[in-house]
């Protein structure tokens, strides 16, 4: 549920862009959808009020979740006081090659990396393996961070918005699958070796 609720300001930032140009009214106040500019207000409010529902249903919030937000606002902030719409679609990247950056430091730093450190409680790895797919989590987001600029100057702007919508929901399912192939066999593994364990201490 929790997952969900995160990409919900990116599909109202994609339905409110397909809108430029519609006029919208209330009572006797009326608005005219301003394309990327409206899209991106819509996706800072929707941003903010997604905080306070994931705490509700989680009853926590995660750093990544606080700081992925905090760039929505500064970026989207920039892009709206500056009438410019590169700030956001800088921001992807900015994000993405954050969270690279991250990953790889957590390697050096500590004696569990942070792929380690927030599925760790969930699941017992090598801490060969923790370390192989890190290094794929930060080839990851290093392509998906420079694979959004490409798109962002090498496309039209609704190309763009559409690779938004559609890469946030296809490079996260890409990457968990990516990650349960790769620590498959040791979880089979680990599974066997309880079951003689078993076997062997009733």
């Amino acid at each position: 549920m929790k997952q969900i609720i995160e990409f919900i300001p990116i599909i109202l930032f994609f339905a409110v862009y397909q809108m430029d140009g519609q006029t919208v009214g209330v009572a006797d106040v009326s608005y005219t959808i301003d394309g990327i500019f409206t899209a991106t207000g819509v996706l800072i409010a929707a941003t903010l009020l997604q905080l306070p529902l994931v705490w509700l249903i989680s009853g926590e919030l995660e750093k990544r979740l606080l700081w992925t937000s905090a760039m929505v606002i500064v970026f989207g902030g920039a892009t709206l006081l500056l009438r410019n719409e590169l700030f956001i679609q800088w921001k992807p990247s900015i994000i993405n090659w954050g969270m690279a950056i991250a990953f790889a430091g957590s390697q050096f730093i500590g004696n569990r990396n942070l792929l380690e450190r927030i599925m760790g409680s969930q699941l017992s790895l090598p801490s060969a393996v923790w370390s192989r797919v890190c290094w794929v989590w930060v080839a990851h987001f290093t392509v998906v961070g420079a694979l959004n600029l490409v798109v962002a100057y090498r496309f039209e702007e609704a190309t763009w918005v559409a690779y938004k919508l559609y890469s946030s929901i296809g490079f996260t399912l890409f990457i968990m699958v990516v990650t349960v192939l790769m620590i498959s066999p040791s979880l089979k593994k680990n599974s066997k070796q309880g079951t003689v364990e078993t076997e062997f201490h009733p």
